[in-house]
Parts: structure tokens; C-alpha cells; sequence
């Protein structure tokens, strides 16, 4: 998945705008990698929409994941396995663009950088084997 490129939508584009105004987060990747893991953390799998591929944002797999790239696979291939989806870098990339956009709508629910790190910073019960 290494040279797969992450392309979002135009309303995530747009939802991303604004949480990089209320946090003040420069970069599109480090607000998708909080996203994704957010996302991740909720025992539901995203639900399966088709999700355009309108907007300017698209990053590398190398971007996206940063020096943590065997982390963020690993999540993303347990996450996908857990949900019963198969393990193709097709599939994989479906379940990534997933859990990025919701991941995006659920933080632009929190309505600070505060309420952000607070939620970061919480134990939780769920738990992703690795």
C-alpha cells in the first residue's frame, strides 16, 4: 500500500478546514492519523459509503503514516480483519478512506484542542489487539 495515494473528499476537505481553525493543526496528515485512530477506537466498523474522490487533499501512504508506518498497518490490517473485510490493498485503502472520514466528523464534534488531547488522554475499555 506504500505507493497508494489517500485522496479525500471535498466535505472532509472542508471539515478539515475547520478543525485546522479550532486546533490549529497545520497539517492535513496529522489531523487524518487523529481521524483514523479516533475512528478506530469505537467498537462499530464505519458504515460503507462510496466517497468521492473530489477534493485537492491526497497524500502518500508514507505521508499519511509518517515514521509510524508499521504501526498504522498494522492497526489498519487488524481493524480490517476484525470487521471481516479481506486483506487486499484494495479493501484495505476502502477501509482507511472509511475510518478517516468518520473519524473527521467525529472530531469536529469536540469543540477544542482541549477536549481533543482530553479524549486522547483517556483510558479506555476498548481495546485493538496488534
Amino acid at each position: 500500500m506504500s505507493a497508494e495515494s489517500i485522496r479525500l473528499s471535498e466535505k472532509a476537505k472542508t471539515q478539515l478546514i475547520t478543525l485546522k481553525r479550532r486546533t490549529g493543526i497545520q497539517h492535513w496528515n496529522v489531523l487524518c492519523r487523529w481521524a483514523f485512530c479516533v475512528s478506530l477506537s469505537e467498537p462499530s466498523s464505519p458504515p460503507y459509503e462510496t466517497i468521492p474522490n473530489d477534493s485537492n487533499v491526497e497524500m502518500t501512504w508514507k505521508t499519511f503514516a509518517g515514521s509510524r508506518q508499521s504501526v498504522y498497518w498494522a492497526l489498519l490490517k487488524e481493524r480490517a480483519c476484525q470487521d471481516g473485510h479481506e486483506l487486499t490493498d484494495a479493501q484495505l485503502l476502502l477501509v482507511l478512506r472509511l475510518h478517516i472520514h468518520r473519524g473527521i466528523a467525529y472530531l469536529l464534534n469536540k469543540p477544542s484542542l482541549g477536549d481533543l488531547l482530553k479524549s486522547a488522554a483517556e483510558p479506555s475499555d476498548k481495546q485493538i489487539n496488534v
